[in-house]
């Protein structure tokens, strides 16, 4: 994070490029599939499909592309950061903001479509895994895929107070139907629970330049929805 105070882990308010991000699941694919299959591309159109659902605020495909960019910057911490990528595609490929199952519905969705796509199975299972450890966003030590996964995930928490306010609102909005008072509640234990974990970051560039700005953006939220 740069003395500036400007932050690799902002929002962008501009969606990225559709061509782009199909170039990403194209290359990434035939990295982790090793072989020949089927047309990478339908495949990619479909997971974008889903992340441009129109319930989405925040979980759009400026955080698929924001996500992507992170693995890219801790990606030589993973065992297997191509696999990690894979993951980042499908993590919240199923979002509903009124059902508490979207990450094992993603995980589902992965082991149905990445076999069909030609990617093998121990790979899909690794894929899986990953995606339902950002239910709760706190691998084992030395899981050097999940520590980059859910750093990467998380490192939106650590962006300047103007964008982690922008990000905070977004949320909201993609919970409209929730009444104040029950948001409020809801979103403390959130915070709450991610205040409470002995790391927020697992690897050494999170822990470094992400943990303590996120702390304090957390506790200042925190305070203010207790307001």
């Amino acid at each position: 994070m740069s003395d500036s105070g400007t932050s690799e882990t902002g929002p962008s308010e501009n969606p990225p490029p559709v061509g782009a991000l199909r170039d990403r699941w194209r290359e990434t694919l035939l990295a982790v599939r090793g072989g020949a299959g089927p047309d990478p591309m339908p495949y990619a159109d479909n997971l974008l499909v889903r992340w441009a659902e129109p319930q989405r605020r925040y979980h759009t495909t400026a955080h698929l592309a924001q996500v992507l960019d992170r693995v890219d910057t801790l990606a030589g911490h993973a065992s297997d950061p191509e696999l990690v990528r894979i993951a980042v595609w499908f993590h919240d490929a199923v979002y509903r903001p009124d059902r508490s199952e979207n990450e094992e519905r993603s995980a589902a969705l992965a082991e149905r479509a990445l076999p069909e796509a030609g990617v093998p199975d121990a790979a899909t299972a690794e894929v899986a895994r990953l995606v339902r450890l950002t239910v709760t966003h706190d691998p084992a030590d030395g899981d050097t895929n999940g520590e980059v996964l859910c750093d990467a995930d998380l490192a939106i928490l650590a962006s300047p107070p103007k964008e982690y306010a922008a990000y905070a609102a977004r949320v909201r909005e993609e919970y409209g139907f929730v009444p104040d008072d029950a948001f409020r509640e809801g979103r403390s234990a959130v915070l709450r629970q991610l205040l409470e974990l002995p790391r927020l970051f697992r690897t050494p560039h999170g822990a470094r330049e992400w943990e303590p700005r996120a702390r304090h953006n957390l506790t200042t939220e925190l305070e203010l929805l207790s307001r």
